[in-house]
């Protein structure tokens, strides 16, 4: 397995990421105690699929797991679940000595994470993520939270994990609707901070859009390597981490205004990495040939460019509603070339518009 260290003091923690790895998992719960009872959070879908193999890889090392099965989907991802979760905490008798373990995509991870962090004020966290957006970026850094009706991610914590297992054998049965969707956020690191990775995902198209194992553990490293270099500087989100959000106040705009049902969060993201590319165009600080190039990508690893007939002057309020805007004033993430970008304060009304046609 390669190993990716997140450095955060006392908060540190290691990602591991190998192919059929979910069996050295114990060896790795250096600090999950036998004697308190555990949780596995995952949903209906993975848990057909991995659940009873991870309980049984667990039980055999003498861990006392119980599971906990949601329904699945962004539509759980709201405090009425969370709600549901701590019950099942309760109730199964966890302690402040307990851990949660996360089996599943961004959703499972956000939530059960929360209820980690919240849950007598805090209690053990491991990530065993099984989309690829979760093995390259929602597993990692330690937020966590549920949506509002209002708005995504409104309610959560700053929580950091244990550790981190991502076995990429497990994206083999993810639908190829959402193995696009952590493709959104694997191009998103290329734009925003390595232009070499950019050129490699380019260059290796096919053998990644074929899941190619060697490939996948390359750019699941790659994607870390970089999340814990930026999250290990800024952890909680007052500069350098907001580079991260690249795409997203546009994207998150898009889940928001079509009731998280017609984009998954990656499709969302990529529509609104196409929208800044074009709106660091018009503001210069992208040439067009380096925003055709983002584009371009996207669109040649099958996803969307466009969010349909949404009206601009809906787009406007929902990004004003973000959590990353400030008075009233939005700010996002710009690309700076590929490979570079930062954040951009004081957009206005007419720039954003002018990319929404």
């Amino acid at each position: 397995m390669k190993a990716v260290h997140v450095d955060l003091g006392e908060k540190s923690y290691n990602i591991y990421i190998g192919e059929k790895c979910l069996a050295d998992l114990p060896r790795l719960l250096t600090g999950v105690s036998p004697d308190s009872v555990s949780l596995l959070v995952s949903d209906e879908l993975v848990f057909s699929l991995y659940g009873e193999e991870v309980l049984e890889i667990l039980h055999s090392a003498g861990f006392k797991v119980e599971a906990a099965v949601i329904k699945g989907g962004e539509g759980c991802k709201n405090l009425t679940t969370l709600d549901w979760l701590y019950e099942q905490m309760i109730t199964r008798g966890l302690d402040r000595s307990s851990t949660v373990f996360t089996l599943g995509g961004g959703v499972v991870g956000d939530l059960a994470g929360f209820a980690a962090a919240s849950f007598m004020r805090g209690i053990g966290f491991i990530q065993i993520p099984t989309s690829l957006l979760a093995q390259v970026d929602s597993s990692v850094g330690g937020k966590t939270g549920v949506n509002l009706p209002l708005g995504k991610n409104l309610v959560g914590a700053f929580y950091q994990p244990g550790l981190v297992l991502a076995d990429v054998s497990l994206l083999n049965t993810l639908a190829e609707k959402e193995y696009k969707t952590g493709l959104a956020e694997v191009i998103k690191y290329g734009v925003i901070w390595d232009g070499t990775f950019f050129d490699f995902l380019e260059t290796n198209r096919e053998r990644i859009k074929a899941r190619d194992p060697k490939y996948l553990i390359h750019i699941v490293q790659r994607c870390c390597e970089i999340k814990a270099e930026i999250v290990s500087q800024d952890e909680k989100e007052s500069g350098l981490r907001a580079l991260l959000n690249l795409g997203h106040t546009f994207g998150h705009a898009f889940e928001a205004l079509t009731g998280y049902k017609q984009f998954t969060h990656g499709e969302a993201v990529a529509i609104g990495m196409v929208c800044v590319a074009r709106l660091a165009e018009k503001l210069g600080t992208m040439t067009a040939a380096e925003a055709g190039r983002v584009v371009d990508l996207i669109q040649n690893y099958g996803l969307p460019v466009h969010y349909g007939n949404l009206p601009a002057d809906d787009i406007v309020v929902r990004m004003r509603m973000d959590k990353k805007s400030t008075a009233g004033k939005i700010k996002m993430v710009l690309p700076t070339g590929i490979g570079s970008s930062e954040v951009t304060a004081g957009i206005t009304e007419e720039q954003i518009k002018s990319v929404l046609s």
